[in-house]
């Protein structure tokens, strides 16, 4: 039993230790079966939160939303710079049509909870759970990418999502089916910012 154990933890460890950024030019416009992305947020729910807040909140974009989604970010762009060119109006109008599902994972705060809970805790909860959600997008071969860029703190963008005060959008999770595997990226050596202390 402590051998099977062992080996599921190593699957989860190899897991971890792999996870890749997937660019959207490499999903092939293929959405996830909602059965999947339905365990994906189920996976998300084990995220560690203290108080059991549940702050996350997800939104699941799709189909036509892509493209009220694209609106969205051409109005914040006009808004931050009412001179903006058409292209760059345009390109904002195009970015969500580059992956056939996104996600946006917002940290709605309670206030009310601190300082047992402190804010910053229910934001790292959040982040702790869309983590959990692109791991278990890419164990289940899928392609995932955690976007942020300027629209993730606009204020029109984050009126669109009903976020308020210290509500936070933490980032668009893109997914999409991948033809081919996923990148591969050198990662640091965990020694050079480790330290004994005490």
């Amino acid at each position: 039993m402590a051998d099977a154990n062992r080996q599921t933890s190593n699957a989860v460890l190899d897991g971890l230790i792999s996870r890749s950024s997937t660019p959207p030019r490499l999903f092939d416009g293929v959405s996830p079966k909602r059965s999947d992305i339905d365990r994906m947020l189920e996976a998300a729910m084990s995220a560690p939160d203290h108080g059991m807040v549940r702050p996350w909140r997800f939104h699941i974009i799709e189909g036509d939303a892509r493209y009220k989604l694209g609106e969205v970010f051409a109005q914040a762009l006009l808004v931050r710079d009412p001179v903006a060119p058409t292209g760059a109006v345009d390109k904002e109008r195009r970015r969500p049509l580059r992956a056939p599902t996104i996600i946006a994972v917002c940290a709605k705060v309670d206030p009310s909870r601190a300082p047992k809970v402190p804010v910053v805790e229910q934001i790292v909860a959040t982040a702790a759970a869309m983590e959990h959600l692109v791991i278990a997008a890419q164990s289940m071969g899928y392609g995932a990418i955690v976007l942020t860029g300027r629209n993730a703190h606009d204020g029109v963008v984050r009126k669109a999502f009903d976020l308020v005060d210290q509500d936070e959008l933490l980032g668009f999770v893109y997914l999409g089916c991948i033809d081919g595997p996923r990148p591969t990226k050198e990662r640091p050596d965990a020694n050079k910012y480790t330290s004994v202390w005490g």
